[in-house]
């Protein structure tokens, strides 16, 4: 197995970039609706395709995008957390995301994952704040924001599939 460089690690959590090679593992979660399911959906092979690609081009465009989370005891990819750059209510802002396979759920790797994706974006990008964007169903995911300080600054409404899914933004600032 080729030794990937970390773009972080935490005590539990090796975080790399995604490759071609995770396409199988990804397939496996992203499949499953209820990983998914803020997107309403389990993604198809030619989905998680496209999504392998759109992180490529980010990391290339951005140098940032949805990264591996791996376990690192056991190099085990559980899922993806990331920083991304997007537009939300006509701002520029960098977004963190986090997916996880329901299997390793309520162990608390994607705080952990968010937490040194967070110090990474503070510390190394020196970017002003970090934004998240939930779906004000997905629970788990706001407890995870506020997990982080994350604070609660307004609403906007993302068009997918045609359909319009409301979203409360978060936002940390960056403390320094």
């Amino acid at each position: 197995m080729n030794k990937r460089e970390n773009i972080q690690e935490t005590e539990r959590l090796a975080i790399r970039k995604l490759t071609h090679d995770d396409f199988e593992t990804l397939i496996a979660i992203m499949g499953k609706p209820e990983v998914m399911y803020a997107w309403e959906h389990g993604f198809s092979e030619d989905d998680v395709r496209s999504w392998i690609e759109r992180q490529l081009t980010r990391y290339t465009k951005d140098g940032i995008g949805y990264f591996a989370v791996e376990l690192k005891e056991s190099g085990q990819l559980i899922d993806q957390a990331g920083l991304m750059k997007t537009t939300i209510n006509g701002n520029e802002v960098v977004e963190i995301g986090y997916i996880f396979d329901n299997t390793y759920w309520h162990n608390g790797y994607a705080t952990e994952a968010a937490e040194s994706l967070i110090a990474y974006a503070f510390d190394c990008l020196e970017l002003p704040a970090v934004h998240c964007s939930i779906r004000p169903e997905n629970k788990a995911s706001i407890r995870v924001a506020k997990r982080l300080g994350m604070e609660s600054c307004g609403n906007h409404t993302v068009v997918y599939r045609g359909k319009e899914m409301p979203h409360i933004i978060y936002k940390l600032e960056n403390p320094k």
